[in-house]
């Protein structure tokens, strides 16, 4: 099955945008920082009411950290994520005048972003090809068949070989949702996949 079907089938699936699209570069910027190892669902919560307490990168580049603490405590992880959200806003005012940057190099350059998060950025917020490869990217591409990388960039790599750039955008935005419905962590839900009949997953269940 070519994998561009593959794709296109998945995309016809779930038309909506990621959940990460925030629309603007700054707010896609920041609630893709704050995802990591949270679900997406409880950024969005917090994320409206960081924004409507810090409005501006000024306001949060000067935040106490006590307070995005406890802004952000429902979300896990919340001291270390309020020292990046402050130190990535300070750092935007400082190097890039408060405007967020569109290359991944200099996306990676700010506290708290790797190149997932750059890539979420890249593609969402600037519509600039990219794929950003998280775990459920990762556990979908390795069932798929479409990569064997043993780290996330190898499997960037062997994606960015083996799918056209005009669809780089959609791996993310498609992949991510169906890795959470259909292609789980643990059994997989093969009886509802558009792709069983081509995955080439040695452990999926008979159906």
């Amino acid at each position: 099955m070519n994998v561009i079907r593959m794709i296109k089938i998945v995309s016809d699936r779930y038309p909506e945008k990621g959940m990460m699209d925030m629309g603007k570069a700054e707010d896609t910027l920041i609630a893709t920082l704050l995802s990591a190892r949270t679900t997406d669902k409880q950024v969005l919560r917090v994320y409206p009411v960081l924004r409507k307490r810090f409005p501006t990168m000024k306001a949060l580049a000067e935040a106490s950290l006590e307070e995005l603490g406890v802004i952000l405590r429902p979300i896990g992880f919340y001291n270390v994520k309020a020292k990046s959200v402050k130190a990535l806003a300070k750092q935007l005012l400082d190097n890039f005048n408060g405007i967020v940057p569109h290359t991944i190099e200099e996306l990676m350059t700010l506290p708290g972003v790797g190149r997932k998060t750059a890539s979420c950025v890249l593609a969402y917020a600037f519509k600039i090809p990219a794929i950003a490869v998280d775990t459920h990217v990762f556990r979908v591409v390795h069932r798929l068949g479409w990569s064997k990388g043993k780290t996330p960039i190898e499997v960037e790599r062997d994606l960015r070989a083996g799918i056209p750039e005009y669809l780089w955008i959609e791996v993310n935005r498609t992949i991510v949702q169906f890795g959470r419905e259909i292609c789980k962590p643990g059994r997989p839900q093969c009886e509802k996949c558009p792709l069983a009949k081509w995955c080439v997953y040695p452990n999926k269940p008979k159906i």
